[in-house]
């Protein structure tokens, strides 16, 4: 393996992120360059990094913007960090920084680097709009053309449909269906109340609010004085609803099957703008440097299912490999964390994980992984109360899972993740 040193263990060294904020809100004429720039910079301030040791960088973006499209190489070049350092982007939907993260470990582990940084980013407020090909070809035509009559030729067969701009897409290509709507097909099949739901909703905004006031996210959350004026700060999370109650959330309506549906607002992962780093360093370096590691990566794995049947499933395909890869099992852990998309995602995956019928016809095991005792479960809220940065979401759940292990003096923490496209990744992390 590479220069003889595979399977160095992996120290998380640090982590960082900014406030989650509504899209088109306090961080709504940034954009996810800026939001990476911004916490990046301020974790090597915070951990008193030397930047000339930084050997690598890995960020993700789910949605990239058009003209920074490799925003990892752009956070180099637009922080104090030498040019040299090398930086790559990636994308794996909800699951970027967990992507972004495991790369960097793997470096570090096979020996090609010491000192890394890993992250996320998204702003949904600033959301790239193309245009359709027929006025794209239109103008391509007139910007080679001559003279001014041959150029408006050139858009002479276009019609009114050709000149709206397109959105990303919200829909997968595979199924034709939402998030949302494949969510709302998971709560249908694995019969998922929409009470259950809404209960699961009040106990994130439950314990993300308590997180706040017992200034849990104090050391992981920066304050972000906004540019380019500077007059506005972002400090917590906006998303949170710190006086939330079951009946305000059963009066509102389903969103994505207005009809029959059970999902509303309330019980989904809002909109948001935010980002999030990690410094990841081998355990050699980080004891060379005096860093106390947060934690180290123990094992992970990553999955994919059919999207056509339930796309958000994959954690409970990723988790039962991702615990025997760390040779242990999942009344061992100590935290457990579940991306909560939705909240039906979180309850079907719930009940995947406890089902003897599901581990014996999908995972070809005679027991169930088992269950995830509600005292360790996303203890201080999750997605549908933080919000969810698509790219920055992942290094979050690393960061908070660990400051809380230590805080418990506690040693082992679960992390489960679904992404579009039927992707899932999992997460093991031990303190010690």
């Amino acid at each position: 393996m590479a220069n003889g040193k595979a399977g160095r263990r992996v120290a998380i060294v640090a982590g960082l992120r900014t406030p989650f904020a509504r899209a088109n809100g306090v961080f709504g004429k940034l954009t996810g360059l800026e939001l990476g720039r911004i916490v990046v910079s301020e974790l090597i301030a915070r951990t008193g990094l030397d930047r000339k040791s930084v050997d690598l960088l890995t960020f993700g973006q789910v949605i990239p913007s058009v003209s920074a499209p490799n925003i990892a190489r752009e956070i180099v070049l637009s922080t104090a960090l030498p040019q040299q350092v090398d930086a790559w982007s990636v994308s794996r939907a909800c699951a970027t920084s967990i992507q972004s993260t495991t790369d960097a470990a793997n470096q570090i582990a096979l020996g090609n680097a010491e000192i890394a940084i890993a992250g996320g980013a998204e702003c949904l407020s600033d959301i790239p709009f193309v245009v359709s090909r027929n006025l794209g070809d239109a103008l391509v035509s007139a910007s080679r053309a001559k003279d001014l009559p041959s150029k408006l030729r050139s858009f002479a067969h276009l019609s009114a449909r050709d000149l709206m701009p397109i959105a990303p897409a919200l829909k997968e290509p595979s199924t034709g269906l939402t998030m949302g709507e494949s969510a709302e097909k998971m709560a249908r099949e694995n019969g998922i109340s929409r009470e259950e739901q809404d209960r699961f909703a009040k106990r994130s905004h439950d314990l993300a609010a308590k997180a706040w006031m017992e200034g849990k996210f104090a050391d992981e959350v920066m304050h972000v004085l906004v540019p380019p004026k500077y007059e506005q700060a972002a400090t917590e999370d906006d998303y949170v609803r710190k006086d939330t109650t079951l009946e305000k959330l059963g009066s509102l309506k389903p969103v994505f099957d207005r009809k029959y549906g059970s999902i509303t607002a309330g019980s989904s992962s809002g909109l948001t703008d935010g980002a999030s780093a990690l410094v990841l360093m081998s355990e050699e370096k980080a004891k060379a440097l005096g860093h106390e590691p947060l934690g180290y990566i123990r094992s992970y794995s990553y999955a994919a299912v059919n999207p056509q049947e339930q796309m958000l499933i994959g954690p409970a395909y990723s988790i039962p490999v991702a615990l025997e890869r760390a040779g242990l099992t999942l009344q061992d852990m100590d935290l457990v964390e579940i991306h909560e998309a939705f909240a039906a995602v979180v309850l079907s995956i719930l009940q995947k994980l406890s089902s003897k019928k599901f581990a014996e016809e999908k995972l070809g095991r005679s027991q169930p992984v088992g269950e995830v005792d509600d005292a360790k479960l996303n203890v201080n809220g999750g997605a549908i109360a933080l919000g969810h940065p698509f790219g920055a979401t992942g290094a979050r759940m690393i960061m908070t899972t660990l400051n809380e292990l230590k805080r418990r003096d506690r040693n082992l923490g679960l992390i489960g993740i679904c992404a579009a496209g039927g992707l899932a990744a999992s997460v093991v992390l031990e303190r010690a």
